[in-house]
């Protein structure tokens, strides 16, 4: 359902989409297990796309991009879907999850998905055989 909602088209062969469909969907399963509500997920969720297109498409460095969130997760920023929604999604303890959940998947490989997303290299065509 991922790989529909994200209009993937090249998953089997295209690593940069193998690689950001692992990034959401092991997030997705993360907040799950945190037993966040729908609201809450979804305001996740946004969280996952708003630091990934800071870095993929606004080309931020790392320490921008922590700024960026930090000022999203204090309110004085907007992620997107929070422009017109609360805020306040998360308590103090959820809200530390979350930025440790976002340090181990996302900001400590930063460089790579810094290559990911920003330079070029050819991709091998791979065979269904």
């Amino acid at each position: 359902k991922m790989e529909e909602f994200l209009n993937f088209k090249q998953l089997k062969t295209s690593f940069k989409e193998a690689v950001i469909l692992d990034y959401y969907i092991a997030g997705f399963w993360w907040a799950k297990e945190m037993n966040f509500s729908v609201v809450q997920l979804s305001g996740f969720m946004d969280l996952l796309n708003f630091a990934l297109e800071n870095l993929s498409n606004k080309h931020m460095t790392l320490g921008d991009n922590l700024k960026e969130l930090e000022r999203a997760m204090s309110g004085t920023g907007k992620t997107g879907s929070e422009e017109s929604g609360d805020l306040n999604l998360f308590s103090i303890e959820q809200a530390k999850a979350i930025i440790d959940y976002l340090v181990t998947s996302l900001f400590k490989h930063y460089k790579v998905y810094e290559y990911l997303f920003h330079f070029r290299r050819e991709e091998p065509v791979i065979s269904n055989e």
